[in-house]
């Protein structure tokens, strides 16, 4: 039973962390917060497609594409519980960044951005849970290959 709630407690203080820091920071940015400097600047976008603006052509149904993925998401890490419970704060992270993206969307007809990276390179505008969610991806990679090469160890 205490393990249960270990897993459960990491994934939703993970969400809850996530959705709330992102909420904060954009909250921010919408009241106005701006900063530049030489590599980055506080800035305020709304970007109506996912990564890099791709796919701002569904217009006001990508919000309907990305709950149904999220849902989809939820119903697959519920069932299976090994997954889930291996990156529990993983996957928290994760929906706890797409849930906040997702509610940009149908609050605001788009994900509120505002991360401006200009030094080098122009790359895209992006927010706390973009970040967020490319962590979350990196921590699920990192502890399957370091699993993979424990398994490995023990088999020679």
């Amino acid at each position: 039973m205490a393990k249960t709630f270990k897993f459960i407690f990491y994934f939703w203080g993970a969400f809850v962390l996530v959705f709330a820091l992102d909420q904060w920071v954009k909250s921010l940015t919408l009241a106005g917060l701006r900063w530049q400097s030489e590599y980055l600047d506080l800035t305020y976008a709304l970007n109506t497609g996912v990564a890099f603006s791709m796919l701002s052509f569904l217009e006001h149904n990508l919000k309907y594409l990305h709950l149904a993925l999220i849902v989809v998401l939820f119903i697959y890490l519920f069932w299976q519980k090994t997954l889930l419970k291996t990156h529990s704060i993983a996957f928290g992270m994760m929906l706890g960044a797409g849930v906040s993206n997702l509610l940009d969307r149908f609050i605001h007809g788009g994900v509120v951005d505002m991360f401006f990276w200009h030094k080098w390179f122009n790359f895209a505008i992006f927010n706390v849970a973009d970040v967020m969610i490319n962590i979350s991806v990196a921590l699920i990679l990192i502890q399957e290959i370091f699993k993979k090469r424990k398994k490995d160890d023990r088999m020679d």
